[in-house]
Formats: C-alpha cells, structure tokens, sequence
C-alpha cells in the first residue's frame, strides 16, 4: 500500500509540475499574442533603425510564437528575417523620421551572400547622406564584412576582431565507421562530388581539395574588395593585414591598420548618438528595432493607390525533402509553383533559392513545375548563400539567374548511399535470415552487402540521373550536356566563378532579380508579393503539436550541433539518390 501511495503521489506532483509549464507557457504566448497586437508602433523625429543581428538571419521572418517563447527560454537570439532587415532599410532610406541607422551586429549567423545582400541595402541607404555607426564588443569576420558597410566602426577597448581570412574544416567518419563495423556503399556520379567522402576517406580528395580552394580564394578576394572600397584601403595592404591575425593586433596596430575608426564604450558611442540625432544629453535615443519598425507604414511617394499587377517571390529554403518538417518539401513547393502560374495577376515570378539541395526526385518534382511556370511567364531566380546540386537543379530552367559573388552554386552530380550492417550486428551477436521471391526482393538490404548485380544496378541508377541532370541543365542554359558535363562532375563553385561558365546570368541580389524579372513583363509598377504564405500563430502552434515543436526546441538549445544530428537523422529516411552539397560547408 505504501508503494501505491509513493506511485501516486509521484503521479500527482508530476501532472502538477507539467501543468505549471503549460500555464507559464500559455501566458507566455498569450503575453506575446497580446504585444504583437498592442497600438501602432510610434516613430518619432530624430529616431536611429536599431539593427541588432547577432543570431540566425532567415530567409524570412517567421510568424511562429514558439520560436520567440524558446529563445526567451533559451536565452538565444530569435531568428531575424532577411526579408524584413531589406524592407526594413529601404523604407528607413526614405523615412525623414529616421536620422540613421545604428548597427550592434558583431556576431550574424549567415552566409556571407546573406550578408551581402544587407551590406548593399545599408550602402545604398547611406546615399541618402544618412549615416550608419557600427558598434560591438566582438567582431566575427561575418560581423566585420557587414559592419564595414558603416560609415563608422567602433569597438570595446577590451573587444576583440577577426579579420584573418577563410577556411574550410571538413570532418571524416571513416575511421569512426570501420571501428563500429559499418560499411558505407557508396554510388556517384562526379569526380568532384565530395559529399560522400566523410564516408570513405579519412582526408580530402585531391578534387575536392582543389575546388574548395577555388571557391574560398574567390569569396575572399570578393570580401577583400568590398571592404577595402567601403574603408578606403589597398585590397593589398587589407590582405597583408588580415595576415597578421587582427583578432591579436594591439590597440595602436588595429587602429593603424585601417580595420575601425576607433575604440569606444558604448555609452561614448551613444553620446555621438545623440549629438548626430540632435536629442539632449539628459534624454533617451528615440529608437525602433526591426522587429517594430517592420510593421510601420510609409508611404511610397513614387506609387498611386495598390498595384493590380504583382511580383511573386517564392522562397525555397533549405534541404529538398528532407525528414523534417523543416526545409523544402517538394510537393508543397510545387503546389505554391503552380499556383502562382495559374494567378493572372501574378505577372512574373522570382524564385528565391537558399538551398544544398537534397532528394534527387524532389528536385526533378520542383524542375517540372518550374519549367512550366518559366513558359507561362517569366521566371528568374535569385540565389542566396547556397543554390547547388538539388538547388541548381531546380533554377536551371529559369530565363534568368541572379547569384551574389559569394554564393556556392553548380554542384551538378548525383549520389546515393547504402550501409551494410553486417559486421556491426555480428558484433552485438545479432544475425538475420530471409526467404525471397525474386532476385531482387530485398534490394536495397542493409543488413548484408550488394552483390555485384546490385552495385550494377545502383551505379547504373545514379549514371541515368546524371544524365537527366546534365540535359535539365542544357536545356535550360542554351548549351549541350557535353558542356555541362566539363563544369559538372559534382564541382562546386562561386557565383563570380559560375558567371564564365555559363552556370548564373548576373551577379547581384533579390531587388536585382525584381528589376529583371519586371523588365521582362514590361511592368513600370507593381507590388511584390511572397509565397507561400505564411500561417497564423495558431494554425503554426497546431503544426507544432504534431511534431514540429520538438524540432524547433532542439533548434533553439543545441544551436549549430542541431544541423549535424538533423543531418546524420535524415539518413534513415532520406532517398537513395541525393544531389546535395558536401554537408557542413560552413565559412568562417
């Protein structure tokens, strides 16, 4: 009888304990509900645009309240959408509220195209002859690429920069695999295709040791270049610097070398705040975050009464299929596709692409409606930090593409990977057995290893969808597959390498992508409007509860080690072709 009370009472405290989360939670979400709702953000004369971006930069702003609950919980930064910070500048520009725009962005987590596309959107802001300061108490290189778009860059005297050049640091599971008694089969297509060889080499190819150096010496001098221009310096003397390793540098060489324009407190830097804003010493800033801001209207004096006409812009972000719910899922992206061709008013489309890539048949679903939306209406692709293998398979068919310099991009190859657990179940004494109809009943099993008739029927799987892949790509650049296939073999390239190639159209952003994609629709005016739509607080807390939280805790907790757990997960329901980027290609 004690045991069943003890039980019981164990019952009743833990149904208790889950009950006051639930409530927190709930108040906690309503507490949100309640803000997002409250009376219209006020902006007042003299105002500074606070960008505050030291976390995770989306593609889009997300809607979701879970995702600002567990940052909160957290402690981490809530992701910011790259779409609200572009909005969010250019109607700053314009805005005679607003005196400036001061940045505290020392540490983004994005890509340096991302970036890029704020760094162009905070330069043309500056042609308004407002200013842009940039303060941080630490400057990741990222945070230093994007700070040095600022007409001023300060630092903590006790502060730290890097500014030191890139590289790429690759991880090998071999070893790790031989140990445990798995064997990984590997399939390919592409002498370049270096995604599966974590799985059979302990270092790197000479291949893929040769195109990473070729894509990192491009994204460099590109950096090199937009800093020196924007701080008055030699790409050489910047490049010397950068050798010297500044994240050591003392005081009197940091300031020498160019890199800022001096080391401040923070309050100093709100005192110069203040002077350049006209507000009293003894006052407050008037500031607006983007979060706020976003949701302000201003006017565009350049525009009468809402456009009929409209801009698509779809966005495709993230790995093509995979086992989350997270990422592109083909079928839903094909569906917005179509329906956006099927839209009269929707006068042409830009498709946003942030991808690695992923399931090879997710791709080839996505190409098919792009194709078909490309010979309704225009069709122009503008590409993020990653548009490769599944990524580039899907903006080939467009009538133009737009890639930052810095963009990874081309990766055309195929591959599919099946383990044999054999030796792995004979060590933890396990064995199997099977009874089969045909040859090929169990194919593909794991639990022994291809036979040679399997390998021939793998490898002759993946050569048929190169193949596919290379005419995909031909048939959409104007060239043969003979052509392709020399930039193809899995090689991964910049944007600035693609252009000579004849893998990307144009360097340049989103708005560069608008313009073309207006140019071709004979449109002077028009509205833009993003696909597919986003869902409502509610309808994402019921998507939530039927999986999606648990993804978005670990997210939001385990921070970039999630990425790795999400990949090595995806594995056991991935498809077996994938055209995907080498996993963890992440530039420092």
């Amino acid at each position: 009888m004690s045991k069943f009370f003890k039980y019981f009472l164990a019952v009743v405290v833990g149904s208790m304990v889950s009950a006051l989360f639930f409530i927190l939670g709930l108040f906690m979400f309503l507490g949100i509900l309640a803000s997002s709702s409250s009376s219209e953000v006020k902006v007042h004369d003299n105002s500074l645009l606070l960008l505050e971006l030291n976390g995770p930069i989306t593609e889009r702003e997300s809607s979701d309240p879970l995702t600002v609950i567990f940052s909160e919980l957290s402690g981490q930064a809530a992701s910011t959408g790259l779409n609200q910070i572009l909005s969010s500048i250019k109607k700053a520009k314009n805005d005679d509220r607003i005196k400036g725009i001061y940045i505290e962005s020392g540490m983004p987590i994005a890509g340096y195209a991302t970036i890029d596309e704020i760094r162009n959107a905070l330069l043309d802001f500056r042609t308004s002859g407002k200013f842009v300061h940039s303060f941080s108490s630490t400057y990741t290189q990222s945070g230093y690429y994007l700070a040095s778009a600022a007409d001023k860059i300060y630092m903590n005297p006790a502060g730290m920069l890097d500014f030191q050049g890139l590289s790429g640091t690759y991880t090998f599971f071999k070893g790790t695999l031989e140990k445990l008694g798995l064997e990984i089969q590997i399939f390919k297509h592409g002498e370049f295709k270096s995604a599966v060889e974590p799985f059979m080499l302990d270092k790197m190819s000479d291949a893929s040791r040769l195109q990473t150096e070729v894509y990192l010496n491009s994204i460099w001098q590109h950096i090199l270049s937009r800093v020196a221009s924007s701080r008055g310096l030699s790409v050489e003397a910047l490049d010397s610097t950068a050798s010297m390793g500044p994240v050591m540098m003392s005081d009197e060489q940091l300031l020498t070398s160019g890199l800022i324009d001096g080391l401040k407190y923070k309050d100093e830097v709100i005192d110069e705040l203040k002077t350049l804003t006209n507000t009293e010493v003894e006052n407050d800033l008037n500031a607006v975050d983007i979060s706020q801001y976003s949701t302000v209207y201003v006017p565009d004096k350049t525009k009468k009464g809402i456009e009929k006409n409209k801009i698509a812009v779809i966005y495709a972000e993230g790995g093509i299929d995979d086992s989350s719910t997270e990422g592109i899922i083909s079928d839903e992206l094909s569906r917005t596709i179509r329906e956006a061709r099927r839209d009269s008013s929707i006068k042409a489309i830009v498709l946003r692409i942030n991808s690695p890539g992923g399931s090879a048949l997710g791709s080839e679903i996505i190409w098919r409606e792009v194709k078909l939306a490309q010979e309704t209406k225009p069709l122009v692709v503008s590409m993020g930090d990653y548009a490769a293998s599944g990524g580039y398979y899907i903006a080939c068919a467009a009538d133009s593409i737009v890639a930052h310099p810095s963009t990874l991009t081309g990766s055309i190859g195929v591959f599919g990977i099946i383990p044999n657990t054999q030796d792995l179940l004979k060590k933890i004494g396990m064995t199997t057995d099977r009874v089969k109809t045909n040859q090929y009943s169990d194919f593909p099993a794991i639990d022994r290893p291809f036979t040679s008739d399997e390998k021939d029927l793998m490898q002759a799987y993946i050569e048929r969808f190169y193949g596919v892949f290379l005419s995909r790509c031909a048939e959409g650049r104007n060239t043969s597959s003979e052509a392709i296939d020399l930039v193809g073999e899995g090689r991964v390239w910049s944007g600035e390498n693609a252009i000579s190639i004849n893998l990307v159209d144009k360097l340049g952003g989103i708005d560069d992508a608008l313009a073309i994609a207006a140019g071709m629709a004979n449109l002077e005016n028009y509205r833009v409007v993003e696909l597919p739509e986003l869902l409502t607080p509610m309808e994402i807390i019921m998507q939530s509860l039927s999986g999606g939280a648990a993804a978005k805790f670990a997210d939001i907790f385990l921070g970039e080690e999630y990425k790795l757990l999400k990949t090595i997960n995806g594995l056991k329901s991935a498809h077996p072709v994938q055209a995907r980027l080498p996993y963890d290609i992440n530039l420092n």
